[in-house]
């Protein structure tokens, strides 16, 4: 029996479940000094001067610390084609441009002593005015970089007009101004680091809570003026990253410098409050569409024009409206199409990547026109959508936009979704709460979502070793932050060689044992990092023949290996055979062969996992509050390795989407002060606030690994938004409602029903 496609149980969870796992912050390391950041109260100020004499003089304290006193330089974003002119120095130095972000830092040894003299820390501001409005900020009224003469970080501007505008020949024109708000990933175990410098070997060991090891190791060397082989970067056990953790934030950088300028370890952890306002936020996009067509519903025309937050700092969350090009026209055959974007700067905290990165952005904006488009031709919008979804047989299919899609479809997993959910029996209850005015409106939101699953086509390495035992050692240079890749990678290896599931080892995460990786994220990981295994345990396989045969003495060619025994023998004799260990064991006294094969798999194009979701959401028509009463998907992600490792990877997606719809916003004051810093203000859902979701499974197989895996991790995210969102609406469209802002909370939607 195959390994592929079983429901295995994750090797991971018995120690996470009962010892607990091992974090960063869990990793002793003696003598440690502790730092604390002292953070900007001001949304934008200059500052006259940073006052840390009291702080020194506080008891165990080792250092208090500005941006001058560790030589941090100001320099460009790492990013090439985001504006070089907007400089960051790790501690701000002169100029605050957020609230949290760190200008100071404290030392000491113990926490509390640390915080108490952080206390003591202040700065002598002179405020300036906050530029918290993108419309204004694109206007460049106001800089808030002045040696950049623009606030704009990065653009896409409107392509070139080729003769006549494709909306003139459209009988039927809808446009919309919307948002998509700010969010913020708020991961279980926020940011974590603790830095060792070893002054005899010139070397620098980095714990780091990231999903990017390598990454990691690289950013730090060049910061610190190494070479790669001088820093060792160590990432333990993360509590969820979501994209967040895909980079080196000023923290880490500042926590580098302090362990080689004091040559003693130091360890730093974020509190909640901090991570609020000083973790990456996200989606903070607004919008300017129209879409076009005729009166039967065919769509010929879209145009976008997408407004990027960036935050106070270039980071690569201004880079993702290349994603809201690339996916602009979804899973649909829209011949005309044309995306404008501008990602400006704020007095907020920097924008980056959270699940989905640019294509939920993507998604929303086409969802959304799509429902208004059906609306106003009064036509469902579940059939609007069948009617101009790209076929199957015109795949591999490229889009306007440039998006080279593998394989699709998308009116098959919308037929599993009206089924299983039976759409017709939604709709007539529908009608019968409102014709009877029934104090709990029904409301039925579609979503048709294709994802673009490692986007920018990174490699991934990977190897397996088979031990002297007969058990296999797998290294992978994707990491794990609750995605259940030593799993899946076990059960590749174990499918390939016929060795026992339970004795594989997979390994991530240290930069001395794995050389090189390219991390996790993208929804890149099985499809590369589990192609590179397969290649490596394949090559393993062709080792292990001409081993075998040497024993057997026999022609490797006449070897086979049989995977449901784990034994080698000579094709059609099986009597005489030989497991792996006795294959190990030969090979271990012999300088000529070796049981260790590694893969540095590139993958030929990105993968298009895509799906449909069908939100089915109830409103209380006296308080306004939304209650998510169903959720059904069919979200493919090609060939399936593990089916439950696949359900919760929808499950949470899809449970991240629900929240942003109706209730996760991030929202600054006019003076740019945050007003949602914690957990009892930033709405977080629990699982009671969660319907039970219906998965349809469906298989779509790509041809760009030898797997024929796509991704899956940010597919929920990107299909359950716009489907609650589409819900909502479609709860109050009888009263003449024709859309309501993102999150759609009980106050909003209460205001749109007084107002109808």
């Amino acid at each position: 029996m195959s390994m592929l496609g079983t429901r295995v149980e994750r090797k991971e969870d018995p120690e996470l479940l009962t010892v607990g796992g091992t974090y960063v912050d869990d990793v002793e390391c003696e003598g440690a000094l502790v730092a604390v950041f002292v953070r900007s109260t001001m949304a934008h100020a200059d500052i006259a001067a940073v006052h840390t004499d009291e702080a020194r003089a506080m008891p165990g304290v080792a250092g208090a610390f500005t941006a001058a006193d560790l030589q941090l330089s100001a320099d460009p974003p790492r990013m090439p084609m985001l504006n070089q002119q907007m400089l960051r120095s790790p501690l701000a130095a002169g100029r605050v441009r957020y609230v949290g972000e760190p200008f100071a830092v404290v030392v000491a040894e113990s926490q509390s002593q640390a915080i108490d003299a952080a206390e003591l820390v202040y700065a002598d501001y002179e405020p300036l005015d906050p530029l918290l409005d993108t419309a204004e900020s694109a206007r460049n009224h106001r800089l808030l970089f002045p040696e950049a003469d623009t606030n704009t970080v990065f653009a896409i501007p409107p392509g070139p007009q080729n003769g006549q505008d494709p909306f003139d020949a459209c009988e039927v024109v809808v446009e919309l101004e919307f948002c998509n708000p700010r969010m913020t990933a708020a991961p279980i175990e926020p940011r974590t680091a603790l830095a060792s410098w070893d002054t005899g070997a010139q070397r620098l060991t980095y714990w780091a809570c990231t999903q990017f090891p390598h990454q990691t190791r690289d950013t730090l060397s060049a910061f610190c003026g190494l070479e790669p082989s001088q820093v060792h970067v160590i990432t333990p056990d993360v509590g969820g990253g979501f994209g967040a953790k895909n980079a080196q934030y000023v923290e880490d950088f500042v926590v580098a410098r302090l362990t080689c300028h004091l040559e003693r370890p130091v360890r730093w952890a974020e509190t909640r409050s901090e991570a609020m306002v000083g973790f990456t936020h996200a989606r903070a996009i607004s919008y300017s569409a129209r879409l076009g067509g005729t009166r039967d519903g065919n769509v010929t025309a879209y145009e976008v024009d997408a407004l990027q937050d960036a935050g106070a700092y270039p980071m690569i969350g201004s880079l993702l409206p290349m994603f809201v090009r690339t996916m602009a026209s979804g899973v649909y055959d829209i011949p005309n199409v044309a995306v404008s974007t501008n990602s400006v700067t704020t007095n907020t905290a920097p924008v980056g990547a959270y699940r989905g990165a640019g294509r939920p952005e993507a998604a929303l904006a086409i969802e959304r026109m799509m429902d208004l488009f059906a609306a106003e031709i009064e036509m469902d919008p579940g059939e609007l959508r069948r009617r101009n979804f790209i076929p199957p047989d015109a795949f591999p299919f490229t889009t306007p936009t440039g998006a080279d899609m593998d394989s699709g479809e998308y009116a098959k997993a919308l037929d599993a979704v009206m089924e299983a959910a039976d759409y017709p029996g939604l709709r007539a209850e529908q009608e019968r709460r409102r014709s009877e005015g029934s104090a709990k409106l029904l409301g039925l939101g579609w979503s048709a979502y294709v994802e673009i699953s490692n986007p920018m086509g990174a490699p991934e390495f990977g190897s397996v070793e088979v031990r002297n035992d007969g058990s296999a050692l797998v290294l992978t240079g994707s990491s794990n932050h609750g995605q259940g890749h030593h799993t899946a990678y076990a059960q590749i290896a174990a499918d390939l060689t016929g060795i026992d599931f339970e004795m594989i080892e997979v390994r991530h995460g240290d930069t001395d044992e794995i050389k090189r990786g390219g991390g996790t994220g993208g929804s890149r990981s099985l499809q590369t990092g589990g192609a590179a295994v397969f290649e490596a345990a394949e090559a393993v396989v062709e080792q292990a023949k001409e081993v075998a045969a040497a024993m057997l003495e026999a022609d490797p060619a006449d070897i086979v290996l049989d995977v449901h025994a784990g034994t080698f023998a000579v094709v059609g004799t099986p009597a005489r055979s030989l497991d792996w260990a006795q294959v190990a064991a030969h090979v271990s006294q012999s300088e000529d062969h070796e049981l260790r094969a590694e893969s540095d798999f590139q993958p030929p194009a990105a993968t298009f996992p895509f799906g449909v979701q069908l939100s089915v959401v109830e409103v209380d028509r006296d308080t306004g509050q939304v209650t998510s009463l169903r959720h059904v998907t069919c979200d493919d992600a090609g060939v399936i390795v593990n089916p439950m490792i696949v359900e919760g990877q929808v499950h949470g997606g899809v449970a991240s989407g629900i929240a942003h719809a109706l209730g996760e916003v991030f929202v600054y004051d006019g003076d740019g002060n945050p007003l949602t810093g914690n957990f009892m203000d930033y709405a977080i859902p629990s699982a009671a606030e969660l319907p039970s979701f219906e998965r349809i499974p469906l298989e779509t197989p790509t041809d760009r690994n030898p797997l024929g895996a796509k991704g899956i991790g940010e597919s929920g995210t990107i299909g359950a938004t716009p489907a609650v969102h589409n819900a909502v609406v479609d709860a109050l469209s009888h009263l003449g409602v024709r859309h309501v802002e993102l999150p759609c909370t009980p106050e909003r939607v209460w205001q749109h029903l007084q107002h109808a």
